[in-house]
């Protein structure tokens, strides 16, 4: 029986995926062969040669799927095919840029069967120095949203990544463990997000009916960020997931606000491109609040 499926979305990112395939199987042979645990690669179309790749890497690491996409469905998207395809009784959402360090994610197993209340698990997430990178966060309400857009957020007041096991808002959709009858009771990621924010909206939507999210930080996973996309790219998708957000769960009156915000801090940072003649600020915002 599979107690886990590994699902890992791969988008032009052959070599950090082989990486990440490669600390799986060194942490995990024996449950990969004995078939408790399977890893399913969603490639995403990439033009890299990743899906080939990755394939041929099938003759070597025990119980591998890899789900080729004919375009770019983005990451919400494909992690939901990804889900129907698994077999486990936990999902675990691994970015293809990181590298498993440990056997955590027995840990991890271990908690949501110890805690049947629980139904998503987040796991720790380090920099490339070994520091704990901010893992789980706060809701975006208006104040919250207001300190993000001031940058206040880089100050560890709405991320974080605690020491101790410990009930959060959302935890980060690169290490997040849920329970795969749940997964699909609440209709897994809204695929209206292509990428960025879907985590923490999964989150919210597990919390309006009762269901906590958990931060576990027993489990060390590396994680090199930005991997299969770009700051700029990163901007422009995490406002537009914002503002869907802000329309499909709050008020009306809420949603003018945080678009209002969104578009002041915009024209603000498009301004201070124009005196510094930087280019790449200006088309980041300009594209980032054209909703």
């Amino acid at each position: 029986m599979v107690i886990l499926s590994i699902i890992i979305l791969s988008y032009n990112t052959k070599e950090l995926t082989v990486k990440c395939l490669e600390s799986i199987v060194s942490q995990y042979m024996e449950q990969l062969e004995n078939g408790e645990f399977e890893i399913i690669v969603v490639d995403n179309a990439s033009s890299d040669a990743s899906a080939s790749k990755i394939s041929n890497l099938k003759s070597q690491i025990s119980n591998l799927k890899v789900i080729k996409n004919k375009e770019n469905l983005g990451f919400a998207k494909g992690c939901n095919i990804g889900a129907r395809e698994s077999r486990g009784r936990y999902l675990l959402f691994l970015n293809s840029d990181t590298e498993v360090l440990d056997r955590g994610f027995l840990g991890m197993i271990k908690f949501l069967e110890e805690n049947d209340n629980v139904t998503i698990l987040g796991g720790k997430l380090l920099n490339k120095d070994g520091s704990a990178q901010p893992s789980c966060g706060k809701f975006y309400n208006l104040f919250n949203l207001f300190l993000m857009l001031m940058g206040i957020e880089r100050f560890g007041v709405l991320k974080s990544s605690p020491k101790n096991i410990q009930r959060v808002d959302w935890v980060s959709g690169g290490c997040m463990m849920i329970r795969s009858k749940f997964f699909q009771e609440i209709g897994g990621f809204d695929e209206k997000f292509f990428m960025y924010t879907e985590d923490m909206e999964l989150c919210f939507r597990a919390k309006k009916i009762d269901n906590p999210t958990y931060f576990y930080p027993n489990v060390k996973v590396l994680h090199k960020t930005l991997g299969s996309s770009s700051k700029a790219f990163a901007i422009i998708n995490i406002y537009k997931g914002l503002l869907y957000f802000y329309r499909k769960h709050k008020s009306h009156l809420e949603y003018l606000v945080a678009r209002i915000m969104l578009v002041v801090k915009g024209r603000i940072v498009i301004f201070l491109g124009l005196i510094v003649n930087n280019k790449t600020l200006i088309n980041t915002y300009s594209r980032a609040i054209k909703f």
